[in-house]
């Protein structure tokens, strides 16, 4: 197989919704039908001791909740699939919108009794800022739903882009049927199954009688009613514009019984964008070049807790990645090789001899790697766009064993290079302060500092109420500035001056007074 054709058929895209909508669910179903695992671990179900496979951290298989991206990648039909499985959770919805950075297309999952939700607004504006395709999956109609047009209706309000739906329900809650697929028009009709798939009844054509005998009169008039609508109301589907992100495919089904998700497979693998152009800050770099470039959008450390390993991940974007190869690291301009890079399937990992553009590539990392570093064959590129946000809650950490005063440094060291949270040392008394976008991320610093290095941590409250990035032309007032609120300046872990405004009042005054500053609330300017 050629290269062009290896590019053409990658599939990689993220998976993100609202906490809850059932995201992981989904994941895993994908990975049941792409033969990649053979017993689906139902997330909330106790019956089944499994968990969900993209959950690898303690911490998430306790409360079920997705804490960090996990990727996983399977054949299915010809085409390669790589799949992010992104945290819901708003408290780590930094995670996510680095993810975002990583993949060419988006499945957003909506709840269909809660409809559009806060979190799923959120990470929609991240998509249209990037232009990124977005096809919508409505879940769990195996429970009381919305009606499927009132639900059309909230998405193309709310995530502010039309829509066309390329599937239908039949029935929701207890009544629900099956799931008509608009795009190949075929009708397949599933006995629930949670773990395993089973054969479906396909039925082609709507007016043939064994409509009625599968799903009864009164289902079999509605359906070719409410069809009969669609069709009326909704333009006819065009990729194009999918492809333009003006208009979201939208499918329904239930996640967790297998309703609905083969058609969204099947579907978005013939509609979905291959690898993207990647914009780098010198050139734009399109994926069929013949050198290899890609950037690290993730750190995780301690993948496996039996040997403290750190894995970078990196976003191929275009060229060959292929082992034990000299590639240049544009930051600290050192040439690397790597002896064994991997693919991931959840964690599962297996050594891999290359990776195309569109795949993700794991690289065991021994403290060289942070998050936004670009490897090429050798140019000096950048790759832009992995911002950190400005804190909102923070807490001063101290050591509460003084004997493991080593490991504590190494772990937050460690934990802040993967980006869970964000490091400050105070100017004024020398204490570090830990900055994060969300309470969570407090409880899983210390679950892994103690878990997986073996340092106790206490934190202790502390006042602020934003941090901000300083940025002046003029030297003088700039000095000036620190020198008056030396109390509340600090340095991030690069060295770079951030001040902590302990309020809103104390924010604005510092703006209105020091007309020549700047202060910057992303770490990208």
């Amino acid at each position: 197989m050629g290269f062009i054709d290896e590019i053409n058929r990658r599939r990689t895209f993220a998976i993100i919704s609202h906490p809850d909508a059932g995201k992981t669910t989904l994941t895993e179903k994908l990975l049941l039908f792409g033969g990649a695992i053979h017993v689906a671990g139902a997330v909330k179900s106790n019956k089944i001791k499994k968990t969900a496979t993209s959950d690898f951290m303690e911490i998430e298989k306790q409360r079920g909740i997705s804490v960090a991206t996990s990727v996983m990648g399977f054949e299915y039909d010809g085409y390669k699939v790589n799949i992010l499985d992104t945290p819901g959770h708003q408290d780590f919805a930094e995670d996510t919108f680095r993810t975002l950075t990583a993949v060419d297309s988006v499945i957003i999952v909506v709840d269909a009794a809660k409809g559009v939700e806060a979190q799923t607004r959120k990470l929609m504006e991240v998509c249209r800022m990037r232009n990124t395709p977005v096809i919508v999956f409505i879940n769990k109609l195996d429970r009381p739903s919305k009606d499927p047009f009132d639900l059309l209706d909230e998405v193309e309000e709310e995530l502010k882009i039309k829509v066309r739906p390329l599937s239908w329900p039949i029935g929701n809650g207890p009544q629900f049927k099956g799931v008509y697929n608009l795009f190949d028009e075929s009708l397949y009709l599933f006995e629930p199954s949670k773990q395993v798939l089973e054969d479906g009844i396909s039925i082609k054509d709507l007016n043939d009688s064994a409509l009625e005998e599968q799903i009864g009169e009164d289902s079999a008039e509605l359906i070719r009613e409410e069809l009969e609508l669609v069709t009326g109301v909704y333009p006819e589907f065009e990729s194009e514009t999918y492809l333009n992100a003006q208009v979201a495919p939208v499918f329904f089904g239930s996640a967790l019984n297998n309703f609905g998700v083969k058609e969204l497979l099947e579907c978005f693998l013939k509609i979905a964008p291959s690898p993207q152009p990647s914009q780098a800050e010198e050139r734009l770099v399109t994926a069929d070049e013949d050198k290899m470039t890609g950037f690290v959008f993730k750190i995780h450390a301690n993948m496996d807790p039996n040997h403290r390993n750190r894995l970078a991940f990196l976003k191929v974007c275009s060229g060959r990645f292929q082992r034990n190869t000299n590639y240049h690291h544009v930051r600290i301009g050192k040439n690397m090789k790597f002896s064994s890079p991997t693919a991931f399937m959840a964690e599962k990992k297996s050594i891999i001899d290359e990776a195309y553009p569109g795949d993700i590539v794991g690289i065991p990392d021994t403290g060289n790697f942070k998050i936004g570093d670009t490897l090429t064959s050798g140019e000096k590129l950048n790759y832009k766009g992995l911002p950190s946000f400005s804190p909102e809650l923070f807490r001063y950490i101290e050591n509460a064993d003084p004997m493991k005063s080593k490991q504590l440094a190494k772990g937050i060291d460690q934990l802040m290079d993967e980006g869970v949270a964000q490091l400050f040392t105070s100017q004024f008394n020398g204490r570090k302060v830990i900055g994060t976008v969300g309470a969570l991320q407090f409880e899983v610093i210390e679950y892994r500092l103690l878990h997986e290095y073996g340092a106790k941590c206490r934190y202790e409250p502390i006042n602020l109420y934003k941090a901000c990035w300083l940025e002046s032309d003029d030297q003088a007032e700039l000095e000036d500035f620190k020198k008056r609120k030396l109390q509340y300046m600090a340095k991030d872990k690069f060295g770079r001056d951030v001040f902590m405004a302990d309020s809103a009042y104390m924010l604005q005054m510092a703006e209105s007074n020091f007309k020549n500053i700047k202060f910057h609330f992303t770490s990208e300017f």
